[in-house]
């Protein structure tokens, strides 16, 4: 197997812990990419139509993204339990996905903005609103922190992934004073083995 890969791509990293979970990150190839918003990879353009990572390739040729299915398709081939299916806590574990997407993606937005766009063009209020959705994404995790306990599975990983993205790309965003659960929980879920091997580059 293969991946498009980026070593500051939260969603790469998202599949990779989730690989790593699942005991297959020793049979993934991690393939070179230059994957970006402006001047597009040519190499990923040709297996995936967005050029955007991590695009995936199976080990009978499929091409799979974006992380969702890649995620999917590990806890499927590993017959992982990641994605809580047959369970009740299935429906909270993707809305938990949803929340660590949603607020990478806000992220992702803010920095684009402030680091790819000309100084000159550049619109203070585009990025105060997405870091009011990361704010908004902070509030209901600290709510909601004491349900995540020791959990393993696709909700949790992005989260994660998400709070791991912020301390990367946004190291004066203190959000560990306002959410002090979210904090505590991510200490500890930081420390997994999964998330070392993963630790975002820049």
């Amino acid at each position: 197997m293969k991946i498009y890969f980026s070593p500051a791509s939260p969603y790469v990293r998202k599949c990779m812990v989730t690989a790593h979970e699942l005991g297959l990150a020793g049979r993934i190839e991690k393939l070179p990419s230059a994957a970006n918003p402006v001047k597009r990879d040519a190499s990923v353009v040709a297996s995936n139509p967005l050029g955007k990572v991590p695009t995936f390739i199976t080990d009978d040729a499929q091409i799979l993204y974006d992380s969702r299915v890649i995620c999917e398709y590990l806890d499927t081939l590993a017959q992982g339990a990641l994605f809580a299916r047959g369970s009740k806590q299935r429906w909270q574990v993707l809305t938990e996905q949803s929340l660590g997407d949603g607020l990478l993606d806000a992220a992702l937005l803010a920095r684009y903005e402030a680091m790819m766009r000309p100084e000159a063009l550049r619109w203070a209020d585009w990025t105060r609103g997405q870091m009011d959705k990361i704010a908004s994404c902070l509030q209901v995790l600290e709510a909601r922190s004491d349900t995540l306990g020791e959990r393993v599975d696709i909700g949790t990983i992005t989260l994660g992934c998400a709070l791991g993205y912020l301390d990367f790309r946004f190291p004066d965003y203190d959000w560990r004073s306002a959410h002090p659960q979210a904090a505590a929980w991510f200490a500890v879920f930081n420390e997994r083995p999964s998330m070392q091997a993963t630790l975002p580059k820049a």
